[in-house]
């Protein structure tokens, strides 16, 4: 997976011209209220219950779900377990605490996708991180994959310190497989093979939100909530779209609306 991101020795390599490239790191606010605003997701999660009930059920086709860097399964457990109550096959990634791009990680998704994929094409709903391993794996297999969501994923990233989680990033570099340097910038890459929803926020405390939106296209689009980064995966919001993602009929994408009387939750971008 060449094109997993790594640490470069140089960002000024990275960056592109002042005037198309995307803004720093999200505002010390943002930053410091991830965990309060997290916590009061969670809550707000369990009071909107009822509401996701209501959310399209699924036709049982396998969905895989990807940590963010430093996470485990334990993070996507209540995502997961809401996917598997509306019919959904979901599978964790089983490969403990995401370290980034090291060489168990690689391989174990590569083989992961395989096995799942025998029985038909995977949707890869991925977390941060997770979401940028979810695309480089479509990219490499995209007859093995059905459609990609991402969660505040900064796969157009184009230097690291449009980051908070960068020193982080930079301690963990070691363990990274040879040769796994950034992705190269979207602009440049060919069209993306498979249908992608980018869901991101402008309040996101972890990454900026300029680097986790693609240009849109006929099978691709961004969605912007209210959440913070590391409420993704309990936000109303956020489990509602993706559950209507998910519940499109194969090769019968269409452009997310939000359903009557949901407008609000869905900002503009």
């Amino acid at each position: 997976m060449s094109a997993l991101p790594h640490v470069p020795p140089d960002h000024s390599d990275l960056r592109e011209e002042p005037s198309s490239e995307p803004g720093p790191a999200p505002g010390l606010l943002w930053y410091l209220t991830e965990p309060t605003r997290t916590a009061v997701a969670i809550g707000q999660f369990a009071a909107t219950r009822s509401l996701l009930r209501a959310a399209p059920s699924g036709d049982g086709h396998t969905v895989l779900v990807l940590p963010g860097l430093g996470a485990t399964d334990a993070s996507t457990a209540t995502l997961r377990k809401f996917l598997t109550g509306l019919g959904y096959d979901v599978h964790g990634w089983g490969l403990g605490l995401n370290i980034g791009p090291s060489v168990g990680v690689v391989s174990g998704m590569r083989d992961l996708l395989r096995e799942l994929a025998v029985s038909g094409k995977v949707s890869i709903v991925g977390w941060s991180l997770g979401g940028i391993f979810a695309r480089e794996l479509a990219r490499e297999h995209a007859g093995m994959v059905r459609q990609v969501i991402t969660l505040g994923s900064p796969y157009a990233m184009t230097d690291l310190r449009q980051t908070r989680v960068n020193p982080v990033y930079r301690l963990l570099a070691r363990f990274y497989v040879a040769g796994a340097d950034m992705p190269p910038p979207e602009h440049t890459r060919p069209p993306f093979p498979v249908p992608s929803t980018s869901v991101y926020s402008k309040s996101d405390g972890i990454v900026a939100w300029q680097t986790c939106v693609c240009t849109p296209a006929a099978r691709q689009e961004n969605v912007a909530v209210t959440s913070s980064h590391l409420g993704y995966g309990y936000n109303a919001t956020v489990l509602w779209l993706i559950a209507d993602r998910l519940a499109q009929r194969q090769n019968r994408w269409r452009p997310f609306t939000p359903p009557p009387g949901m407008s609000r939750m869905f900002p503009a971008a």
